[in-house]
């Protein structure tokens, strides 16, 4: 089914919002050498237990560093609308992670956020770009899948298709 060019300009702008978005995190987490998750998931509460193990300080530094470059990886895909399918898939992993991280059941973060908040919308759109195959609007998955390369090896194909 053909794309709207208003549908296409706002696939186009969700892609690029969500991985400015990842790429900015990354940014700020990578310029700051002693940036790390300890400090956020030795706050957490209603999921505490689970968390704590990830801001012990032999797994903290392994963690930190999977986050921030996993951000950054995230955004670059993004950005650039290639292997969306595979970034969007873990970014929308991650949203959930930190939404669970951020619960003081029933409420996310603060008082005005019940069950709900911007995670989950988050991971909406993520899950929207998936389903949109948001890389081929402007982005690289489409030229990615003409690849020799990938025209050798099938299994490759739903990474950018």
């Amino acid at each position: 089914m053909d794309q709207t060019r208003t549908e296409r300009g706002l696939i186009l702008f969700f892609r690029l919002a969500m991985g400015w978005t990842f790429f900015y995190a990354a940014l700020r987490q990578v310029s700051a050498p002693a940036w790390s998750v300890a400090g956020f998931l030795n706050n957490t509460k209603t999921f505490h237990d689970v968390f704590s193990i990830f801001a012990t300080p032999d797994v903290a530094p392994i963690v930190s560093f999977l986050v921030a470059y996993g951000h950054l990886l995230i955004g670059l895909s993004l950005i650039l609308g290639l292997m969306v399918r595979v970034s969007a898939s873990f970014a929308i992993l991650l949203m959930i992670l930190y939404w669970m991280a951020h619960m003081n059941f029933p409420y996310i973060d603060s008082a005005t956020n019940f069950i709900l908040d911007y995670h989950l919308v988050y991971a909406g759109v993520l899950l929207l770009l998936i389903i949109k195959r948001a890389g081929r609007v402007f982005g690289l998955d489409a030229w990615a899948e003409k690849l020799p390369f990938v025209q050798r090896h099938p299994g490759l194909r739903p990474l950018v298709a």
